[in-house]
């Protein structure tokens, strides 16, 4: 699903224009980017966490040169679904 597939079925459900469903999702997606970026997580209750986690320094190899390389820790953004959410995929959609 691609987000102007969100924003369409959004505004089916919701009877709203498609311009003011998708200026609320990019709204809300711009939220979720700046509160990361302050380095604060965001956490939504029954759906799930989007947290910045901290990767470790390690040591990787540039193929090409065939050299090793010092990767430096670093921070990611991540998303950990909900028990709720989590257990909703796992029962209803089929493994491939």
């Amino acid at each position: 699903m691609t987000k102007a597939d969100l924003v369409a079925k959004i505004s089916d459900k919701l009877g709203m224009e498609k311009g003011d469903v998708q200026a609320t999702v990019e709204s809300f997606m711009n939220e979720v980017k700046a509160s990361l970026e302050n380095g604060n997580n965001v956490y939504l209750r029954g759906f799930g966490s989007f947290i910045i986690k901290t990767r470790a320094e390690k040591t990787g190899r540039n193929i090409s040169k065939n050299t090793t390389i010092k990767i430096p820790a670093h921070n990611i953004p991540a998303f950990k679904p909900a028990k709720v959410f989590l257990e909703g995929v796992k029962s209803n959609v089929e493994v491939n």
